[in-house]
C-alpha cells in the first residue's frame, strides 16, 4: 500500500512541473528583459533643440513605429515562437543531458584521481622540503638585523 502512495505522489509531482499553471499578465516575472528589449520610440528616435520635424509628421511617426513594433512581434512570435521553443527546449534537454551524464561525472572521475595525486604530493613534500625548509630556517635564524636612525 505505501507503494502505491508513493508512486502517485511522483506521478502527481511530474504532472504538476508539466503543467504548471502559466502568468498571462506578467510574462516575465524574473525580470530577464528588464532593460534590455523594453525599447520604446523616445529610446530610438529624437529630435533635439532646434530641429524639429512638423507636429503631424513626430505624432504619425510615433505611431508608426509603436503599431509596426506590436504587430511584427506579434506576427514574429505567431510564426517562430513555437518552433524556437521547440529548439531552445531541445538545446537546454542537451545541455542538461551533456551536463549531467558528461560533465559531472568527469568531474567526480578528476577528483578521485587529484586526491591520489596530492596524497603522493603531500608526501613527496613533507619528505623533501620540509627538512630542506627547516634547515634554511636553522640557518637563517641567527641572522640578526639591526635598525638605525642616523640623525
Amino acid at each position: 500500500m505505501m507503494a502505491e502512495e508513493h508512486t502517485d505522489l511522483e506521478a502527481q509531482i511530474v504532472k504538476d512541473i508539466h503543467c504548471k499553471e502559466i502568468d498571462l499578465v506578467n510574462r516575465d516575472p524574473k525580470n530577464i528583459n528588464e532593460d534590455i528589449v523594453k525599447v520604446d520610440f523616445e529610446d530610438v528616435i529624437a529630435e533635439p533643440v532646434g530641429t524639429y520635424s512638423f507636429d503631424g509628421v513626430w505624432k504619425v511617426s510615433y505611431t508608426t513605429f509603436t503599431v509596426s513594433k506590436y504587430w511584427c512581434y506579434r506576427l514574429l512570435s505567431t510564426l517562430l515562437g513555437v518552433p524556437l521553443a521547440l529548439l531552445w527546449g531541445f538545446l537546454f534537454a542537451c545541455i542538461s543531458f551533456c551536463h549531467i551524464w558528461a560533465v559531472v561525472p568527469c568531474i567526480k572521475s578528476y577528483l578521485i584521481e587529484i586526491q591520489c595525486i596530492s596524497h603522493i604530493y603531500s608526501l613527496c613534500i613533507r619528505t623533501f622540503c620540509n627538512p630542506l625548509f627547516a634547515a634554511l630556517g636553522q640557518v637563517c635564524s641567527s641572522i640578526k638585523v639591526l635598525l638605525r636612525k642616523e640623525v
